[in-house]
C-alpha cells in the first residue's frame, strides 16, 4: 500500500509538470521558426551579392580571351557584357574582372579598330562600356576612347527629320536607340568634362534632347517606338524594353546636367508607362519576342534594369524600387537553370537562353545589389 501510493505521487508530479514542458517546447519550437525566417538586411545583401558573383563568374567563362569578345553573342552585345562586369566589379568590390577589362581595349580593336563600326548604336555600347569601366578603375586611356567614339557618332547628325543621327552609316533610318545612346554619352561626358569641353558636350546633348522629345517617338502612353518611318512620323514598331531604360538614364542625366525638371518628368511618365504596359501580372518584365529573341532581343530587359538606377537616384520611386526586386528574385527564382543559365522569360521556367540572356541577366541581379543604400552604383558618374 504505501508503495502504491509512492508511485501515485510520482504520477502526479509527473502529470502536474507536463503542461509547463509542453509550453516550453511549443516556445522554443516557434522560437527557432520565428528566428529561422527572420533574416537581417545583412543577409538580404550578402545572398545577392552571392547571386550576382555566380553569375558574374559565369560569363568570364564564356570570356574569349583571344578575340576579347564573349563567345555565342555579339559586337554590341560584349560591350554591354563588359558594363555589365564594371557594375559588378563596383557591387562586389573586387578587381578580379580587371584583366578582361585591359584585354578587351587590346585585343578587340582588331575587330574593330577603335571601337568604331558602320552601326552609331554599336558605336554608342562601346563609348558607354569604357566610361563604367573608367568611373570605376580610371585610367586616361579608357575615357580618350569614348571621347573618340563620341566624336565619331557627331558624324551621324543629320538635318532629315529635324535632326538626329541615323542609325547606320550609308542608310537613312532615324531610330530610337542610336539617338538615346547619342544623347546618355553626351550627357557622361558633359559630367565628367569642364570648360570648353564641357560646353561642347552639353550642346550636344541639349541639341540631341530637343530633337528626341519632339520627335514623336514617344507615342501616346509614354512609351519609346523603334523609329521613324520615311515621312518622319512615329513607325509605330515595337516599344522594345531597352528603348525606354537608355531614354530614362539619359534624361536622368541631363536633368542633373542643366537641373531641368521638365526632362526629368519626361523621365518619371515612361518609367510610369513601362510598369504598366511592359509586366505581366506579377510585375515580370516582357518584351512582345519571347521565347524567341534572337541574339539581340535576349538582352534588352536587362539594360532597362540597370538603367532605372540613375532615375531612382534622382527620383526615388517605390513602385520602381519594387520593380527592381521583383525583377531579379524571378530570375534567380524562376528563370535560372542548375548550371546558372538564365531564360529570356523571366517569369519561367528556366533554359539556356544564351550568353546574351545571362548578360542580361547578370544586369538585373546587380541591378537589385545596387538598391543598397551603401551603394555608389545608383548615381550618375
Amino acid at each position: 500500500m504505501p508503495g502504491l501510493l509512492q508511485n501515485r505521487a510520482v504520477l502526479f508530479k509527473i502529470t502536474s509538470a507536463l503542461p509547463h514542458v509542453w509550453l516550453a517546447l511549443t516556445i522554443a519550437f516557434f522560437s527557432g521558426l520565428y528566428g529561422q525566417a527572420q533574416s537581417s538586411p545583412e543577409d538580404h545583401q550578402s545572398e545577392k551579392a552571392n547571386r550576382v558573383r555566380i553569375a558574374a563568374q559565369e560569363l568570364t567563362s564564356s570570356y574569349d580571351p583571344a578575340t576579347g569578345l564573349f563567345r555565342g553573342t555579339g559586337w554590341w552585345n560584349s560591350a554591354n557584357g563588359i558594363t555589365a562586369l564594371a557594375n559588378a566589379s563596383r557591387e562586389l568590390k573586387t578587381n578580379e574582372f580587371d584583366s578582361i577589362f585591359t584585354n578587351t581595349f587590346d585585343v578587340a580593336q582588331h575587330h574593330s579598330a577603335g571601337f568604331l563600326n558602320e552601326f552609331y548604336d554599336d558605336e554608342g555600347w562601346w563609348a558607354l562600356a569604357w566610361l563604367d569601366v573608367y568611373s570605376l578603375r580610371g585610367g586616361n586611356a579608357y575615357l580618350q576612347m569614348s571621347k573618340s567614339i563620341f566624336a565619331d557618332m557627331t558624324g551621324g547628325w543629320s538635318d532629315n527629320c529635324g535632326g538626329g543621327i541615323w542609325w547606320k552609316k550609308n542608310e537613312h533610318y532615324k531610330n530610337a536607340i542610336a539617338n538615346e545612346l547619342f544623347l546618355s554619352v553626351a550627357v557622361r561626358l558633359a559630367l565628367l568634362s569642364h570648360g570648353k569641353a564641357r560646353a561642347d558636350y552639353l550642346l550636344w546633348a541639349k541639341k540631341e534632347e530637343r530633337w528626341f522629345l519632339s520627335s514623336g517617338m514617344i507615342n501616346a502612353d509614354s512609351l519609346v517606338n523603334d523609329g521613324l518611318d520615311a515621312s518622319c512620323h512615329n513607325n509605330g514598331k515595337t516599344t522594345w524594353t531597352y528603348n525606354q531604360g537608355v531614354l530614362l538614364t539619359s534624361l536622368a542625366g541631363f536633368s542633373k546636367l542643366t537641373h531641368e525638371r521638365a526632362a526629368l518628368q519626361r523621365a518619371e511618365l515612361t518609367s510610369k508607362a513601362v510598369t504598366q504596359h511592359l509586366t505581366d501580372a506579377n510585375g515580370v518584365i516582357h518584351d512582345p519576342c519571347e521565347p524567341d529573341c534572337g541574339a539581340d532581343g535576349v538582352q534588352f530587359k536587362g539594360i532597362l534594369m540597370r538603367n532605372l538606377l540613375p532615375l531612382l537616384a534622382v527620383s526615388p520611386s517605390p513602385e520602381l524600387t519594387t520593380l527592381v526586386q521583383q525583377n531579379a528574385e524571378s530570375v534567380w527564382t524562376r528563370a535560372r537553370t542548375p548550371a546558372n543559365q538564365f531564360s529570356v522569360d523571366w517569369a519561367g521556367p528556366p533554359a539556356d537562353g544564351g550568353t546574351g540572356s545571362l548578360i542580361s541577366a547578370l544586369d538585373s541581379l546587380v541591378s537589385a545589389l545596387s538598391l543598397n543604400p551603401q551603394s555608389t552604383s545608383r548615381h550618375l558618374r
